[in-house]
This record gives C-alpha cells, structure tokens and sequence, in this order.
C-alpha cells in the first residue's frame, strides 16, 4: 500500500486533474449549457481514455524490457499500426474502407494488431535480449523498415484515397472521433482489469529473470501476457487520437519523478492522472486560450523527444 507521503502526491494529482476538467468542460461557454458540455463531455472522455491507454501500456511495457527509455511508439508499434491501415485501403480502396463500420475496424484493428505486435515484439525482444543498444537499434530498424514500406503504399494508391491515410498518419486531440468511446471503454476496462490484477506480478519482474523465477513469477510468460494487453491498449489509443510517438515517455519519466517508488500499484494510478492532467489541461490551454494556434500534439512530441534524447545519452555516458 502507498506510504502517506505518496497517498498525498496521488489526491494533489487527482485534484489538479478535476480543476483541469471543470476548466475543459466551462471555459469559454456561450449558449446552451446542455448541448455544450455533452459536446464537450464526449471529448473529455475520449482525452481521458487516452491517457489512462498510453500511460498503462507504457508503464508496464518498460517493465518486461527492464528500460525506461523504450515505449512501444518507440519500438515501432505506431508504424505498424499506420502499414496495416495503409495496406488495407490500398488493398480495398478508401470508399469501401470508408463505408465500413468505424466499430467493426476498431474491433478489428485491435485483433490484427495483437497478432502483428506479437510477432514484432517477440523479434525484437529476443534481438536485443541482455543488451540495451541492441534493443533500442532493432526496434528503430524495423520503425524505420514500417515507415518505408507505408511510404510506397502511399506512393502506389490513388492521391484521393492518400488523403484517408493521411488524416490518420497524425495525432489529432482536438478531433477525437467519439462514435468509438463505447468500443474503446469496453476495451481499455477489460485490459486495464487485467493489468490491475498482474500488479504485484510486475513488480516482482524488474528483479531478474533468476530471482523472479524463484519468487514463482517465470517472466516469459508474463512477458506475452504484458505484450498482449500492451497491444491492446495502444491500438485503442491510436485508433481514437492517432500515432503519439513520445508521449508516453513524457509521461512515465514525470511519473518515475513524482512518485519515487517502485510498486506498480502507486505507478500506474499516478501515471494515468498525469497522462491526463497533460492531455486536458494542455487541451484545455490550447482550445480556450490560444486559439489553437499550435497544435497539442506538436508541443507533447517535442517535449516527449527532448526526455528521450536525454535518458538516451545519459544511459551511454
């Protein structure tokens, strides 16, 4: 259970995410209340689903590879998410692609992503096993690899059925497509369930394979089983938003910072309040105050870059 010291740190969070909210959902109304805050209601929820995905997956993604400079947007998940996406209309054409049931994709996303991310993640894990660099130069290989060949789909396809591909190549947090909260709820609660239950398992994993596997906890079971839920709740998050490459790193280094500990029953509530404090209340700044001027997205992946760029040389020195 979380010492006082961190219960304090966790209701602060709470408490700065609810003004953060109320500011989302009153700043700036004219007109109907009603109307605009069921408006408004949508989006939050969607903003709020998104960060509790990423921060989650992020977390417990660090903690099978026992690095906390990779995330699965780093090791390539979010390319391969956009090759399948670019494949299928390739393949099927933007009208048919579009005209079918944004419910159904969702549903099937999600499974072709589990299968595809497994593959791709059990190559790279096993690549770079005992050895960081490695690691971290096969994930960006293949990234670097997806990239490519979404490239020459895009090159090969109709530029009208290019632009489908395009609007969904991007982060887009003031455009949240809210017609798959239900989806995406029932998702992210069933594999949040589940990673709430391994909670005492995963902090038994950063000790070793040898000391882990004497505790009774072998970790390449919970590996795939971490990999799994990982691909859930990423393909969850880029089908409502879209690709966010460092966003997760952005939020876990400000959780390993807030809260000093290394139980994942005090990380990953305080990872899913900061997700969101950053995802709302930046929101909110750049909804209500500056017009949206300058999109989220570019100032989370510029922020969420320099964190990565600086754990990356601070792990070579």
């Amino acid at each position: 259970m979380a010492g006082p010291g961190l219960r304090v740190r966790l209701f602060l969070l709470a408490g700065l995410l609810a003004l953060c909210c109320a500011a989302y959902l009153s700043l700036g109304v004219r007109g109907d209340w009603g109307f605009i805050l069921a408006f408004r209601g949508q989006k939050l929820a969607a903003l709020l689903l998104v960060g509790f995905a990423v921060s989650w997956a992020t977390v417990i993604f660090q903690t099978i590879t026992g690095n906390r400079i990779l995330t699965p947007s780093v090791m390539g998940f979010d390319a391969l998410y956009l090759l399948l996406l670019t494949g299928l209309v390739w393949a099927i054409g933007a009208r048919t692609y579009q005209g079918l049931p944004p419910q159904g994709m969702m549903v099937a996303n999600v499974v072709w992503m589990c299968g595809a991310s497994l593959l791709l993640f059990r190559v790279v894990l096993r690549a770079g096993e005992g050895d960081m660099m490695r690691l971290i130069l096969t994930g960006v290989v293949l990234a670097v690899l997806f990239h490519s060949l979404t490239a020459y789909f895009r090159r090969v396809i109709d530029p009208n059925e290019y632009a489908v591909v395009q609007a969904a190549s991007f982060a887009r947090f003031s455009n949240v497509d809210t017609g798959l909260l239900a989806v995406a709820t029932g998702f992210c609660l069933a594999a949040g369930a589940a990673v709430w239950r391994m909670r005492y398992r995963l902090d038994v994993l950063p000790l070793g394979p040898v000391l882990s596997t004497s505790l009774g906890e072998p970790p390449h079971k919970a590996q795939w089983q971490v990999l799994l839920l990982v691909s859930v709740l990423v393909s969850v998050s880029t089908a409502l938003v879209g690709p966010v490459a460092f966003f997760g790193i952005l939020v876990t280094s400000l959780t390993y910072l807030i809260i000093p500990s290394a139980r994942h029953g005090d990380l990953l509530p305080a990872a899913a309040l900061i997700a969101s404090i950053i995802l709302v209340g930046g929101q909110t700044v750049m909804e209500r105050l500056l017009d949206l001027s300058t999109p989220l997205s570019v100032v989370v992946e510029f922020l969420g870059g320099l964190i990565f760029l600086f754990l990356l040389l601070r792990s070579l020195r």
